[in-house]
């Protein structure tokens, strides 16, 4: 029989490698989360991050990008966009337990043309020292196959910041003491060795998934109510066959980094 074939460009979750080998992390007690865009956190680690609010982790998120690109119409007035999709970032981090705009970061690079250079860097290593998060979370740099460059570039940005973070001769003009997060966990993961139950979350998941209105049409393809019911069947069937792996109703795949 042949094995299901996971589609390296849709967002959130891979598929499970045979060689997983860790599962839930102790509850941090700060985690921050660094998407490229407007909804590539809750796609790629909102049940994990529900869960830990829902335990008493103070979440953050920071978003690289302004998500201008994220219509398919071509007439759509993108500084509107803009506007919108930063409204609904809020509200989905509201919803996974978060502090909503307070706990929420927007470096507002381009959409599509976001690098890995030393001034964004700069910017994400500020953060990653001002917030103390004891896990950070993003995308994984080495996925194979992965079309789209602002995710490419938003992992190696959060790979390059936490060296920047944690060492004191970098960036000495932010004025802040260095930090060194215990652990890394890359979603969209090209060899996946960890994973997190999210059995009692993932419907908060879906909630906070919701949020975004605005991709309905482009990155969920629900155009309607049978068609966003099926959306959330496929969040729900790959969650359960993340998690099938060790008897979980419902996880979420990572490639963790323990050694910062």
């Amino acid at each position: 029989m042949t094995a299901e074939r996971h589609d390296p460009n849709v967002p959130g979750q891979p598929g499970l490698a045979a060689a997983t080998i860790g599962h839930n992390l102790d509850v941090p007690a700060v985690a921050l989360a660094v998407g490229a865009h407007p909804d590539d956190v809750e796609f790629g680690a909102g049940g994990t991050l529900a869960k830990w609010a829902a335990a008493g982790c103070r979440i953050h998120h920071l978003v690289l990008t302004d998500g201008s690109k994220g219509t398919w119409d071509p007439d759509a007035d993108t500084a509107a966009l803009v506007d919108i999709r930063e409204r609904e970032q809020i509200e989905a981090h509201r919803r996974l337990g978060g502090a909503g705009a307070d706990a929420v970061v927007f470096c507002r690079r381009v959409d599509g043309e976001l690098i890995a250079d030393a001034t964004t860097r700069s910017e994400v290593a500020r953060v990653i020292r001002m917030v103390r998060p004891d896990v950070v979370l993003g995308h994984d740099p080495w996925k194979r196959y992965r079309l789209h460059p602002d995710h490419r570039a938003a992992g190696q940005l959060v790979c390059d910041a936490i060296v920047a973070a944690r060492d004191p001769h970098f960036h000495r003009d932010h004025g802040l003491a260095p930090h060194r997060p215990s652990d890394l966990l890359l979603w969209e993961a090209d060899e996946v060795d960890h994973i997190e139950d999210i059995s009692s979350s993932l419907d908060t998941k879906l909630w906070a998934l919701e949020a975004h209105e605005s991709q309905f049409e482009s990155t969920m393809h629900a155009t309607d109510d049978a068609a966003m019911e099926q959306f959330r069947q496929r969040v729900r069937e790959r969650g359960a066959q993340i998690g099938s792996a060790l008897s979980m109703t419902a996880a979420e795949a990572f490639h963790r980094i323990d050694r910062l």
